[in-house]
């Protein structure tokens, strides 16, 4: 059981976006490829940021002090860290599209359409997503496999494992769609959308420390996932108007 209990994780945090793989990325090798690109960017970003607040661990923390402090500091460099490293992403592609409408110019092909970059945007999230799963969840997991689980007292309530596949399977949502909110708003000038991700990615990365609480894992998991669901009815939403928009003109 406990093998299919550590299947089970790893299906639960990277599940969904398998499915979202074999649907709508891996027809396309274009898009495979941004996928893993996307995947190793971000992996490397995680181990630099690992690398340089590996210097300040662990945190030294007194019964009079708070614990939250420290956290919120890194978190907070982390999501700025990665929201620059976000701007470099979509500015490397801007480059890789206007490449691309020149070939096509050269070939007589069409133009990239709103579509393939609204797939491009996808694959560039969830390979932000799926680095960050692998990074804070796929690693944890080996023990998963072993002859019994694992409780932390802060939430003894579920299994650590369940509660790493939960956060990164809300995480992946996140960062996925964000991209493609984060893409519009860069290609529009949409101030509102730029600022979102951000926001949504530095207040979903605060609520992971409602867990520092005891049973705190019961409101933060709900709570990240209200952020994850507002993320993808966000982008849902602003895809129907740009394609509505576009099928107007």
């Amino acid at each position: 059981m406990t093998v299919a209990a550590g299947i089970g994780y790893a299906l639960l945090a990277l599940g969904p976006s398998l499915s979202l793989f074999v649907a709508a990325i891996s027809q396309k090798p274009f898009l495979i490829l941004t996928v893993l690109s996307s995947t190793l960017l971000w992996l490397m970003s995680l181990i630099v940021l690992a690398g340089v607040w590996r210097a300040f661990l662990p945190f030294k923390t007194t019964p009079s002090s708070s614990a939250w402090l420290p956290y919120s500091i890194l978190i907070l460099s982390s999501v700025v860290f990665q929201e620059g490293l976000r701007v470099l992403f979509w500015r490397i592609y801007k480059k890789l599209e206007d490449i691309l409408d020149a070939f096509a110019d050269r070939v007589s092909k069409p133009r990239l359409f709103l579509t393939d970059k609204m797939q491009i945007a996808l694959a560039g999230g969830m390979g932000h997503g799926v680095a960050h799963a692998v990074f804070f969840c796929l690693s944890l997991l080996t023990p998963a496999f072993g002859p019994a689980t694992f409780y932390v007292e802060k939430c003894s309530q579920m299994p650590f494992f369940l509660v790493s596949s939960m956060i990164a399977l809300a995480f992946v949502t996140i960062h996925t769609f964000s991209m493609v909110i984060a893409f519009n708003g860069y290609a529009e000038g949409n101030r509102v959308d730029q600022l979102i991700v951000p926001v949504v990615h530095l207040v979903a990365g605060m609520l992971t420390l409602v867990n520092l609480s005891s049973g705190g894992c019961i409101i933060g998991i709900p709570l990240l996932y209200c952020m994850a669901l507002f993320t993808l009815l966000h982008c849902g939403k602003m895809v129907w108007k740009r394609l509505a928009d576009s099928q107007n003109r």
